[in-house]
């Protein structure tokens, strides 16, 4: 890793800072794109892209600590060893607001699950950027450098951006006014053992079981319909990983034989309880 000059191995990071872990969900700024309508560019992801996993490493604030910086810092820009596949296609790299930077969850992970990271996670090392999308949890990280002035490269000034309106959306053919980074993640619930069209026993209890997850502040309920949202009913919350993590939800009802049901979930958060 080399910041400020500095340079630090793989092993110096396990041995010489204190070792941090977190579960926190990784997930695509596109996810669920696939079921935009109308279609828009972009590899269509259904609702899998994303995962959960234990992230262990040391915090990033920390190795800023040991590098050193001065007091006109305003971003901090990371790059993996990976290399661009087209000639014309620019260096991913990604860059954070300082004080965004210097999070306590804000992790280089050198491990996920209790061993060493995967080749496809981003070994050796990653960022780890709990509550954010994660086309900033850069793989394979390499270099970190503080910068005195906004960040103006593609993957930052033009790549990952939403509409600069409050709600981050805008019409089909509308034209935009301004854009933002994409950032921190908003919260999201799925229903993950029933699919959409599918036939289940009428008259026998089911189990209906998902999980719900935000940006970081945790999530306090889950509701769950059967109409479509026009009624709701409480669903029971598993087990609490941490803020950032999956929070696994059931609940039970029984269908009728010859009736159709439009199930949906919501979750909220604990901010907006």
């Amino acid at each position: 890793i080399i910041g400020c000059e500095d340079s630090l191995s793989l092993h110096e990071l396990q041995t010489q800072f204190e070792q941090v872990e977190i579960a926190a969900v990784c997930q695509c700024a596109g996810n669920s794109r696939g079921f935009f309508q109308p279609r828009v560019p972009g590899g269509q992801w259904g609702n899998g892209a994303m995962g959960n996993a234990k992230w262990k490493g040391v915090r990033l604030r920390d190795l800023l600590q040991k590098a050193g910086m001065k007091d006109d810092v305003r971003q901090v820009r990371f790059d993996g060893l990976d290399q661009p596949v087209a000639e014309a296609t620019p260096d991913f790299r990604k860059s954070l607001n300082l004080d965004d930077a210097i999070q306590k969850e804000v992790l280089v992970a050198h491990s996920m699950n209790g061993e060493p990271l995967p080749m496809l996670n981003g070994f050796p090392l990653r960022l780890v950027v709990p509550g954010w999308f994660a086309t900033y949890w850069v793989k394979m990280l390499n270099d970190i450098e503080v910068l005195n002035e906004t960040d103006q490269n593609f993957w930052t000034a033009k790549a990952y951006r939403l509409p600069a309106d409050p709600c981050h959306c805008s019409e089909p053919g509308e034209a935009l006014t301004g854009t933002i980074p994409v950032g921190r993640m908003t919260v999201r619930s799925f229903i993950t053992n029933v699919e959409n069209t599918q036939t289940v026993k009428g008259g026998k209890a089911l189990t209906i079981k998902g999980i719900a997850f935000d940006q970081g502040y945790g999530i306090d309920r889950v509701l769950f319909s059967i109409d479509g949202g026009q009624q709701w009913q409480s669903a029971r919350l598993g087990t609490d990983y941490g803020d950032f993590s999956f929070r696994p939800w059931e609940v039970k009802f029984t269908p009728e034989t010859g009736r159709d049901y439009a199930l949906q979930s919501l979750a909220i958060n604990r901010i907006a309880s």
